[in-house]
């Protein structure tokens, strides 16, 4: 790859990842503003805090899958590789989108995206293990720091070196973007999964 294809693989992946889908949906739903509703962020699972299961579950799908695309159509145009530097874009994007003055969402459902198109049975690993940590913590930011954790190990196991190198960079991210969620798993007031907590505190 060159410098060029480089960049241009890192900006296609950003502006899929900019699209706030969780924010979009609930205007358009008339569910107001998800950045005034519970921890304020536009993922999926503040949307579900709203009470509408079906646009948090859309937001977790348009959130995934701008992620995938990012990274297929990358590997597309560019090659193998590229799809890799799309899929940090699509991250970056999504918690530092330029349309919302660089204030996005976690980045967990988009890591998941791009996850599944590059390595789905890694994808599955993710889901295993973010399902039974759920099921028995009922947080969702606790399934998915543990998660995403051991991903990078999978990839390196099941996939390759520059992969799970890759994945140790969007998880060293998704742990930063977790400074809140962790101060207040350590405080006991962090919102278990379903959990409707009113305006943003």
């Amino acid at each position: 790859m060159d410098t060029f294809q480089i960049i241009a693989a890192l900006i296609l992946g950003y502006l899929f990842g900019t699209i706030p889908y969780g924010l979009l949906l609930t205007r358009f739903a008339g569910a107001g503003d998800i950045r005034a509703v519970g921890s304020g962020n536009i993922g999926a699972t503040n949307v579900l805090r709203t009470g509408r299961k079906s646009l948090a579950a859309a937001t977790l799908l348009g959130d995934m899958l701008k992620g995938t695309v990012a990274v297929l159509l990358a590997q597309r145009l560019f090659g193998a590789n590229a799809g890799l530097f799309a899929g940090l874009g699509a991250v970056l994007g999504h918690v530092f989108p330029v349309w919302l003055n660089f204030k996005g969402g976690k980045g967990v459902a988009t890591y998941i995206g791009v996850l599944l198109a590059v390595s789905w049975p890694v994808a599955i690993g993710y889901g295993v293990i973010w399902g039974l940590t759920a099921a028995v913590t009922r947080f969702s930011s606790v399934s998915g720091l543990l998660a995403s954790a051991a991903t990078p190990l999978l990839l390196w196991f099941l996939a390759a070196l520059k992969p799970a190198l890759l994945f140790a960079v969007l998880t060293a991210l998704v742990w930063f973007m977790h400074r809140p969620n962790i101060a207040r798993l350590i405080a006991g007031t962090e919102p278990k999964i379903g959990s409707r907590t009113g305006n943003k505190p």
